[in-house]
């Protein structure tokens, strides 16, 4: 009996770590574009999922951007279910229309029909490829946006999509290693071209930026980049479980004192705002993930909240001469009257 290829074996023991102890009897669904990454976490959960007594199915999703698209989605869904997946299904997305770029519309695209096949199916998980160098190049996207360490923080490896548990084993195996696992299997990625098409910012850093770091620094760079995400991740967990109890002290001080009578006009917040001495006692990097998780609770929109919208709301706390109020996403507003933050939103 041949021996097992090395980078076949890692990519296994990656997704049976991912697997092991993973509550609840449905089945995990990977998610699969037929390029490597996701190629080789398919035929490595195909291995490991039934010998842990759980079930495996496959999505792919057809984007609709490229000729051909379609007749790509439908052989790589033939492929899993001749592999023994089940589901092994083809969901086609509508991209056109939604905010943000290309890249961002076909990921909120991507990630709801992934969700909904998850519903559907009843999965216990969904996996996704994503490797070290994606993360490396996540990394250096943060950083080019000057983001702050939740940005820093890359891919978690496991994060909940609406109710379901979204994994990415495979974090700490490098892109090469999946391609080596691929050829080693007799199995023959999808290279999208998007992925080679400069026009995409993340394309640019796989192409020239990240190259041009190995070259400069070595080898090593990409997983340095991919062990700091790790490490800012931990930082930025526990900075959020300040900023939790932070905001539930500060709403509680709100409403221990005196009713504020002249609050913004509109919808009250919940629990009459925050206290503004509670807030500006606070360490600045839990004072700013305390208004920011607020604006969450509000309504404001995650994606259209930006630092400009938690950086306003901080003035009203630490640089308060009597300015108007803080205009978040959504059509809230938020003001400062009698010591507290108040918010409303539209009218009607």
């Amino acid at each position: 009996m041949p021996a097992l290829a090395p980078a076949v074996a890692a990519v296994r023991l990656a997704v049976r770590r991912a697997l092991t102890g993973l509550p609840g009897a449905g089945p995990v669904l990977v998610a699969c574009s037929g390029g490597a990454d996701s190629l080789a976490l398919a035929a490595a959960a195909a291995f490991v999922a039934p010998r842990l007594g759980r079930p495996v199915g496959l999505v792919t999703v057809d984007h609709a951007l490229q000729a051909g698209s379609d007749r790509r989605a439908a052989d790589v869904a033939a492929w899993a279910a001749g592999a023994g997946f089940a589901p092994a299904e083809a969901v086609r997305v509508d991209v056109a229309g939604r905010t943000g770029g290309p890249e961002a519309a076909a990921r909120e695209a991507r990630y709801q029909a992934l969700a909904g096949a998850a519903r559907r199916h009843g999965a216990a998980a969904l996996l996704t490829g994503h490797t070290r160098d994606d993360q490396a190049e996540t990394v250096l996207l943060a950083l080019a946006r000057g983001a702050g360490p939740r940005g820093l923080a890359g891919m978690p490896p496991r994060r909940d999509l609406a109710g379901v548990p979204l994994l990415r084993p495979l974090l700490d195996i490098s892109r090469e290693q999946t391609r080596k696992a691929c050829a080693a299997l007799g199995l023959s990625p999808w290279e999208d071209p998007h992925n080679a098409d400069p026009s995409y910012a993340r394309a640019r850093v796989r192409a020239d930026a990240l190259p041009a770091l190995v070259r400069a620094l070595g080898p090593g760079v990409v997983d340095s980049l991919a062990r700091s995400a790790r490490l800012a991740a931990a930082d930025a967990a526990a900075l959020d479980e300040l900023a939790a109890t932070a905001l539930s002290a500060a709403a509680s001080s709100a409403t221990d004192g005196p009713a504020a009578a002249d609050g913004p006009a509109g919808v009250r917040a919940p629990g009459g705002g925050l206290a503004v001495a509670a807030l500006a006692g606070l360490a600045p990097a839990v004072r700013t993930r305390v208004l920011h998780a607020w604006a969450r609770e509000l309504g404001a929109s995650p994606a259209a909240l930006s630092h400009r919208h938690v950086g306003a709301l901080d003035a009203l706390v630490t640089d308060w001469h009597g300015q108007g109020e803080v205009h978040l996403p959504g059509g809230l507003r938020v003001g400062r009257r009698a010591g507290r933050l108040t918010a409303a939103g539209p009218p009607g």
